[in-house]
């Protein structure tokens, strides 16, 4: 069984990424959080560490996104 943890955002913050979801195969937020932190993990682990221009690269599409302000 796997164990989860709870991870708070922002009211506002899950209300647009609600509305981002809406006609993907995203079933929620926490759907959607679990793969992009999945995603970044592996991207990490792949390459042994991020470089700053990758994390640069990775915050500005979460804020294209507008996952983060």
């Amino acid at each position: 069984m796997t164990d989860y943890t709870t991870v708070s955002i922002p009211k506002d913050l899950a209300d647009r990424v609600e509305e981002t979801i809406e006609g993907t195969s995203f079933s929620s937020t926490s759907d959607l959080v679990r793969f992009l932190l999945r995603s970044i993990v592996i991207q990490h682990q792949q390459s042994g560490e991020l470089t700053e221009a990758e994390f640069e690269e990775i915050t500005d599409q979460l804020q294209d996104l507008g996952y983060l302000e």
